[in-house]
């Protein structure tokens, strides 16, 4: 269950609070906190419901002016479940957060983030691609994922889910439009002594 960083003033504010979506099989589990761009989202409960059920006023908690426009909008095959969620954003920090705002970094902490994207590089099918997606990101933030994974040679979906450990790791923020290294990717990078592959710059 993802949402766009612009929704995220919305659900902050309560003013978004229910999702539709077309699955073939549940995707979340009420009581469970999901993360999305737009923060941390605690489902409430999630139901199978008749798109003829869908009221004005439901449509409008999900970002829609009414029902005729909030089905007019839904993604996925007609045929599937249709499920409405509900959700609050999630009481407390994300601690994955705060990692990220970690800027103070002994040489142990340099150690074992080294040690950690090493551990990545070596389980990756396509080759070591830690240093080059961390350079990347530095030299050009804000910029669409697509068009870095294009400057490496990358598929898009793989690459997300790359950057996702890099962000795992307090390494790097997800933007609106791109993304940009975090305090502590920022103070690792200028610590760290490991280098970009020869030939695997984008």
């Amino acid at each position: 269950m993802q949402f766009q960083m612009r929704f995220r003033a919305a659900i902050d504010g309560g003013r978004l609070d229910l999702t539709f979506r077309r699955w073939r099989s549940r995707q979340v589990v009420a009581g469970h906190t999901y993360r999305t761009a737009a923060g941390r989202l605690e489902v409430l409960s999630v139901d199978v419901v008749d798109p003829a059920s869908i009221t004005n006023a439901e449509a409008r908690r999900a970002g829609h002016p009414d029902a005729a426009a909030l089905i007019a909008d839904l993604r996925g095959d007609p045929g599937l479940p249709l499920y409405r969620v509900a959700f609050r954003p999630a009481a407390g920090s994300d601690p994955r957060s705060a990692l990220a705002a970690r800027a103070k970094l002994t040489a142990q902490d340099v150690a074992e983030i080294d040690r950690r994207l090493d551990r990545l590089d070596r389980a990756s099918s396509h080759g070591p691609w830690t240093a080059v997606t961390l350079e990347s990101i530095a030299g050009s933030p804000g910029v669409r994922a697509a068009d870095l994974a294009a400057r490496l040679g990358r598929e898009v979906a793989p690459f997300k889910l790359d950057v996702r450990k890099l962000k795992a790791l307090g390494l790097t923020h997800s933007l609106e439009v791109g993304y940009r290294l975090s305090p502590r990717g920022e103070a690792y990078r200028r610590r760290s002594t490991r280098t970009v592959p020869a030939g695997a710059r984008g």
